[in-house]
């Protein structure tokens, strides 16, 4: 569903706040004529079915009467005979209709939030905030020959096993992405989040409502079950799985249909798990090393309020990414995205970029997103006391924000606290690692010189 159909109705003057929306992201008004023609058949193939099934009733009760009366009814179960042969049909085209305006309003975008810069030009993200000290320099590795002097990475041997960025950890990349892991658990249990660790597969009508129709190609990995995986009565519509490309799809469905109680809120989750994207839009795009992987550990928030609360929950979210890489001594910054950069289910959202010395810039490591009630009416998640005669439904507001994608901030650690003889483990993470010496510095065991893939890509961008 996405959008509230009543933002097309005459009480909102047609679909006015939508266009602008829509024009903001760079799109034109076609759709969104689309979604009120096909509102306005729906809203008449309802009326024509309420119609015939009023009639029903209305047969019957004088069918009641006459018998009541010893009068004829021959014709009146004509006429009733009559009358029920149309409601399939036009329960039907009622269905039908309803998917229409549904498919429709899936494609439409959540409405822009007014502080988002109007711009289809990523170029042009405002910059929020800086923190920390950007360093540079010659001297600086790239993350992927740092790791590799670690012995951390086996990068050609998981590229035979699992094909392109394919990679296996080993030794203290395995220790440094665990150490993440359990850093981020911990950082966010202290701020009241409870741990989740949803299922990897997901069922396909259930992804759909929370995946927009271009990740189905670019980002996710389809699983075929075969007729002998299926459980007993499942059709073949059940057939496909998905695996989760972030823990934020499956826990947007967590308390799909559910009615939460207003004193439940906010609630938030803290989503453990690992996550798989085919990166099919990102053909050439980091093809050296862990930054931009298949597969990879992420720690999510996730968090679902009021409408009155989104707005603050989104600022605090931030807030809580910020402060976990500036305890890991990341330097970055925030930028607020542009609104033709947007997803369709955020209303407005950041990214924190952290420092890259040895490209000289900043690449992302966190997104974070309020996404209002778009996710909740296709979920139909909704709140408040249930009060009998009551029509309005009210949608909780769902938000997410990347904490930690283990991979990046590996990669980001190895790029600000490499020095001459290894790499220094930030102090949050210390605790995590066996055997760390006194230190605190992870040794290299390979030379760069001794890296033949290194050979004149020092300085360069890849």
């Amino acid at each position: 569903m996405g959008l509230d159909i009543l933002l097309f109705r005459e009480q909102f003057e047609n679909g006015k706040l939508v266009k602008e929306s829509q024009r903001r992201r760079g799109k034109g008004p076609e759709t969104v004529d689309a979604v009120i023609t096909a509102d306005g058949k729906a809203k008449e193939a309802k009326y024509k079915l309420d119609q015939a099934n009023a009639k029903r009733h209305e047969i019957q009760k004088r069918i009641t009467e006459k018998r009541k009366t010893g009068g004829s009814i021959e014709e009146l179960l004509a006429e009733k005979e009559a009358n029920e042969a149309t409601i399939p049909g036009l329960e039907k085209d009622s269905e039908e209709l309803n998917k229409i305006v549904n498919d429709l309003l899936s494609s439409i975008g959540n409405l822009v939030h007014d502080s988002v810069i109007v711009n289809n030009n990523e170029d042009f993200n405002e910059i929020v905030k800086t923190w920390g000290e950007t360093k540079t320099g010659e001297h600086y590795h790239h993350h992927f020959d740092v790791l590799a002097m670690l012995d951390a990475v086996e990068l050609a041997r998981g590229v035979k096993v699992a094909s392109h960025r394919g990679y296996f950890l080993r030794g203290v990349g395995v220790q440094l992405n665990f150490a993440i892991m359990n850093y981020a658990m911990e950082f966010l249990v202290k701020k009241n989040y409870t741990l989740l660790q949803p299922p990897y597969l997901m069922r396909r009508d259930v992804m759909a409502k929370t995946a927009q129709l271009e990740q189905f190609d670019e980002e996710l990995y389809k699983i075929k079950l075969s007729h002998k995986d299926k459980p007993d009565g499942q059709t073949d519509d059940d057939d496909e799985r998905y695996l989760i490309a972030t823990s934020e799809q499956p826990i947007s469905a967590l308390h799909q249909g559910e009615w939460l109680e207003t004193k439940q809120l906010p609630i938030r989750y803290a989503g453990v798990s690992t996550c798989f994207r085919k990166e099919a839009g990102a053909h050439g795009k980091d093809v050296r090393g862990i930054f931009r992987v298949h597969q990879f550990e992420k720690i999510e928030q996730f968090c679902i309020t009021g409408p009155e609360e989104s707005w603050e929950m989104h600022e605090a979210m931030l807030a809580a990414s910020e402060e976990f890489y500036q305890s890991l001594g990341i330097p970055y910054r925030v930028v607020s995205i542009v609104s033709g950069a947007l997803n369709n289910a955020a209303s407005k959202k950041y990214d924190l970029e952290g420092w890259f010395p040895s490209f000289n810039e900043h690449r992302e490591l966190v997104s974070c997103s309020n996404c209002t009630d778009y996710q909740s009416r296709t979920m139909d998640i909704r709140y408040g006391s249930k009060k009998q005669g009551e029509r309005e439904k009210k949608y909780v507001h769902m938000l997410n924000s990347t904490l930690a994608a283990t991979t990046r901030t590996i990669c980001a650690i190895a790029e600000n606290y490499q020095t001459a003889e290894g790499v220094v483990v930030p102090e949050p993470l210390r605790k995590y690692i066996p055997n760390l010496p006194e230190d605190n510095i992870l040794r290299y065991v390979v030379k760069y010189e001794d890296l033949p893939q290194s050979k004149g890509t020092k300085g360069k961008k890849k």
